[in-house]
């Protein structure tokens, strides 16, 4: 569901990014407060993990669509809110910088879809209230799946409204409405169970990681960490490496609905000095553009249309593992920076 910068106007795409920055401040100033040094490499290790998890879309049947995980309500359930939102931010840098993977315009709105809804709603509203301490494994799994379809539904009907406050005409409201809201309760349930899933694996390794429901949460010594942190490495590398190769060739729910209504992926979009601009740097970061090398003219991607399922490329490969590592060194830097900053102001 990353939206492209076609999507909407400078002033919608404006706003949403100051929204998206407030929130990042928040949550920056809140695990300033409290923060555990022990979360911070098992932050770095999601974030990682989450974005190799959204390389791999998921068919959904009878549909000709597809879905990946968002992974925002799995983060919040592990790291709590504050730090979700931070990790689920730096995951959608990294993806529209280096791997224009949504645009740069449209980032603070990505931002917002993926992030607010899943950690401050889905997580606390939901799934802390079916999900409460010691909970069994069914009311993990109900929590998770209704966390997860509430947070995608929230993203999807955003998605819309920006659209329509953005003019963009060539997606009337009511009709990518009917579109957007239920392919994305089908990849809401998919990505639900399968946040059921880790959760309860980590729970059997470190239940206080779970267990604990607070906004900033604090870890008990001993354990598994290091463990849990070894796992979530090898599998980070695992799906960027190598599961990203089984991936659907459908169109995400987003890019399926706009076609279902437009008869094209994509829309023409408005023509914009800030847009224009920021296409051009998204132009010269890209340096693995759609998670491949960039290509020769048409040739390269008339080649990889072409290409078998499941589509082994070794240039997918190093987009998952680098993007993957991308991810976990901005993720860890912020982290002891918070605390670094945390422990100068508390000595003056």
């Amino acid at each position: 569901m990353h939206m492209a910068d076609a999507l909407l106007s400078p002033a919608v795409g404006g706003a949403l990014w100051a929204g998206s920055l407030g929130a990042l401040i928040i949550c920056a100033r809140k695990l300033k407060e409290k923060m555990d040094d022990r979360l911070i490499p098992l932050m770095g290790v999601l974030g990682a993990f989450i974005f190799a998890g959204q390389m791999i879309n998921f068919t959904i049947p009878m549909t000709g669509s597809s879905g990946h995980i968002g992974g925002g309500l799995l983060l919040a359930i592990l790291l709590g809110p504050y730090a979700a939102f931070l990790v689920i931010a730096s995951v959608l840098v990294i993806q529209a910088l280096f791997f224009a993977d949504g645009g740069l315009l449209a980032l603070g709105a990505n931002i917002w879809n993926l992030g607010i809804y899943p950690a401050f709603i889905g997580y606390p509203i939901i799934y802390r209230a079916i999900a409460k301490k010691n909970a069994s494994n069914k009311a993990i799994t109900v929590a998770s799946v209704l966390g997860v379809v509430a947070g995608l539904q929230l993203g999807a009907l955003s998605v819309v409204l920006e659209t329509k406050l953005s003019g963009i005409t060539e997606l009337p409201f009511s009709t990518f409405l009917l579109m957007m809201q239920p392919i994305h309760l089908a990849i809401g349930l998919i990505e639900g169970f399968a946040t059921a899933g880790i959760v309860v694996y980590v729970r059997s390794l470190r239940p206080d990681i779970v267990d604990n429901l607070e906004g900033v949460k604090s870890m008990s010594a001993g354990g598994s960490l290091r463990k849990l942190v070894m796992i979530m490495s090898v599998l980070a590398l695992l799906t960027g490496g190598a599961f990203s190769w089984f991936a659907s060739t459908n169109p995400d729910g987003l890019e399926w609905s706009i076609e279902k209504i437009y008869g094209k992926p994509e829309v023409p979009g408005q023509q914009s000095t800030v847009g224009e601009n920021l296409a051009r740097l998204q132009e010269k970061t890209a340096i693995l553009p759609d998670y491949s090398l960039p290509s020769k003219g048409g040739e390269e991607s008339a080649e990889t249309d072409a290409s078998p399922w499941p589509a082994i490329d070794p240039r997918t490969s190093l987009s998952g593992i680098v993007g993957s590592l991308m991810v976990l060194a901005i993720v860890v830097l912020f982290g002891f920076g918070v605390k670094f900053i945390s422990r100068h102001k508390s000595k003056m």
